[in-house]
């Protein structure tokens, strides 16, 4: 016979006149409310991806980091990041985003020592090969210069691409997504990546 939560209420303990009822017990969330995730877009494939992510780990809506305030930034202990490669072959301000200018305006007055980072890009790896994400290699090198510690990287495994700035010691420097190539891939991929920062302590 199954027990009611319902019908046990009027066995509530009663001491001088008053009825205890228990207290609802506090819920454990797996929410990342509190590591916002950060992106800019040219052509709304690296927001795609931001949504995944957001999906992925119950947080709160990704946000274009040209509106982020940068007192907003230097309060947070996490943060997921992600860019788009639109300049391919260049040096620096690879994305062709609002990163461009934060990177090296907004960036510069920060110190991230002992922050948590997690980085996602996004790039075409059929018609851009030889610079497959490697925006995300820029946002890689700009927060780890300020003392940021990146959590996330990834396999190379399963892409087809010829180099990319966006892979250090072998291994990428977190989630890449291929939404011209690969669309399938990506969501699935943004589930176990979460899963994996979840298993590295990044949340």
């Amino acid at each position: 016979m199954k027990f009611s939560c319902v019908a046990a209420l009027p066995l509530l303990s009663m001491v001088d006149g008053f009825a205890f009822v228990p207290q609802k017990a506090a819920t454990s969330s797996t929410a990342l409310d509190a590591t916002p995730v950060y992106y800019s877009t040219s052509t709304g494939n690296t927001e795609t991806v931001a949504g995944y992510i957001v999906e992925a780990s119950g947080g709160d809506e990704a946000e274009d980091i040209g509106d982020v305030d940068d007192d907003t930034i230097a309060g947070l202990d996490s943060m997921i990041i992600g860019a788009p490669t639109w300049h391919t072959g260049a040096e620096e301000e690879r994305s062709g985003t609002s990163w461009d200018e934060w990177l090296y305006s907004n960036l510069e007055n920060m110190d991230l020592s002992g922050k948590k980072v997690a980085i996602f890009g996004v790039g075409d790896q059929a018609s851009y090969a030889d610079n497959f994400c490697d925006a995300a290699g820029e946002l890689y090198d700009c927060f780890t210069a300020k003392g940021a510690k990146v959590y996330g990287m990834t396999s190379t495994d399963g892409y087809d691409h010829e180099e990319s700035k966006a892979i250090v010691d072998g291994k990428f420097v977190g989630l890449m997504c291929d939404e011209d190539n690969q669309y399938d891939d990506s969501e699935p991929r943004a589930k176990a990546w979460v899963e994996q920062l979840k298993e590295e302590g990044f949340f």
